[in-house]
């Protein structure tokens, strides 16, 4: 349930927005993660990057800490190593199980086949 009383709303400067939308515009880092570091919905993101193709938003002159941008891409990274991880992890699950019941299957009618005779 939302609370009581009136919603607050942020307003962000202009800077903000033109840096926000120069993090979002670097190869390899998704406009998901950058809106998720600057504590923002990621349409409002995508809202801002429209307004900057359309000029309302000047990203001209407005440098971007390195650091940022660099850790920016090592999320990125590591997002990625970690859904093939869990792919990897899940397929090894899945050859376990089927392995297993294979052996269980084979051996309990190979020991049927040796005590009959042909």
């Amino acid at each position: 349930m939302p609370k009581p009383g009136p919603r607050t709303t942020y307003k962000y400067s202009e800077e903000f927005k033109a840096t926000a939308v120069k993090l979002s515009r670097l190869p390899g880092v998704a406009i998901k993660d950058v809106a998720e570091s600057l504590y923002i919905h990621p349409f409002m993101l995508s809202r801002w990057r429209k307004e900057a193709r359309e000029g309302r938003i000047m990203t001209k002159g407005v440098d971007i800490n390195k650091d940022v941008a660099a850790e920016l891409k090592a999320l990125r990274n590591m997002k990625k190593d970690y859904e093939r991880l869990k792919l990897e992890h899940d397929l090894l699950k899945k050859a376990i199980a089927f392995t297993s019941e294979r052996k269980a299957t084979s051996s309990h009618s190979s020991a049927t086949k040796k005590g009959t005779t042909r």
